[in-house]
């Protein structure tokens, strides 16, 4: 089969796309046909040996965490699914792999997926939605009547967590480009702030939460519309949360971690089509590295696909 590997950490240059034996799944693993696998920032974080400490990767490392497919194989253990079944699912960083024709997958880590719904729809929720759930509903328990701005609309993270917010009955303002204003009106925002010509501190007013996937000076300005007792996560990089919280603001850094029930609850949201997946760009395997080139160069509209 095809995969795009790596057998050091270096640039996207560094990409190969290679055959190389089938996997066979383990006892508690199941076999996924890849037929769409979601880019996400921690890719090219990986790639370059930027998170190594925390993800160290043995090579050759086959790149890649968010797929959807469908089984073809399970290991003598598995009872959950069985080949056939259409799923989704975040391999850990360390194991990669969805950039392939086939992944094998811990059974554990598989969410099934409706077989009347177009599977592309679901490629791009296992980090992305499933880290705009997290960041919402239990780093910042976000409630009804309060009032969330979100950086990024209109990128992956920043897309679903508008739904998300919308849904549990919080006033959304969303900050993105002018490209991309009613696209992000669309999926639920009240407000729209095009961040280049206009200054979101001026137009968002007081809010209780704000959802950050910018980082840096983004942050920083936030920082002075939240409420006494109001919340920020961030989700671009660690930051200093101690500053925020002597001025009476609750900060934290999000570091997303895989759960399957977080991602069925996202699943069954997209499967009742009231959470949207916006895709922006789609990608041949072959083409993961211009994919990567993509994605690195910011400002993504939804997810950016590769198709095996």
């Amino acid at each position: 089969m095809k995969a795009a590997r790596i057998h050091a950490y270096g640039a996207l240059d560094d990409i190969r796309i290679e055959d190389v034996p089938e996997p066979v799944p383990g006892l508690d693993e199941v076999l996924i046909r890849v037929e769409a696998a979601a880019l996400n920032p921690m890719d090219n974080k990986l790639l370059a040996g930027y998170l190594k400490d925390f993800f160290p990767l043995a090579f050759p490392y086959t790149l890649g965490t968010d797929l959807a497919g469908t089984v073809v194989a399970t290991g003598p253990l598995v009872a959950t699914v069985k080949p056939g079944v259409r799923v989704i699912a975040r391999t850990d960083p360390t194991s990669g792999g969805a950039f392939a024709e086939l992944a094998a997958v811990p059974a554990r880590l598989v969410v099934p997926i409706p077989r009347d719904l177009p599977l592309l729809n679901f490629a791009g929720l296992p980090t992305a939605a499933a880290s705009a759930w997290q960041a919402l509903f239990e780093a910042a328990a976000v409630q009804p009547g309060q009032s969330v701005l979100i950086h990024a609309g209109a990128g992956g993270v920043g897309g679903f967590a508008v739904q998300l917010a919308k849904l549990a009955g919080a006033h959304v303002t969303a900050t993105t480009s002018a490209a991309n204003l009613d696209l992000v009106r669309s999926l639920g925002a009240d407000q729209v702030i095009d961040y280049r010509n206009q200054d979101f501190a001026a137009f968002a007013g007081a809010v209780d939460l704000v959802i950050d996937t910018v980082g840096r000076e983004t942050l920083e300005r936030s920082l002075d519309i939240i409420r006494p007792g109001g919340k920020v996560v961030g989700l671009s990089a660690p930051f200093d949360t101690e500053g925020p919280k002597a001025r009476g603001i609750d900060a934290q850094f999000l570091f997303h971690e895989s759960d399957a029930g977080r991602l069925a609850a996202v699943a069954a949201l997209a499967a009742d089509r009231r959470l949207q997946s916006v895709i922006g760009q789609e990608f041949a395997l072959a083409d993961t590295v211009e994919a990567l080139r993509s994605l690195s160069k910011g400002g993504a509209r939804g997810k950016t696909l590769v198709r095996p």
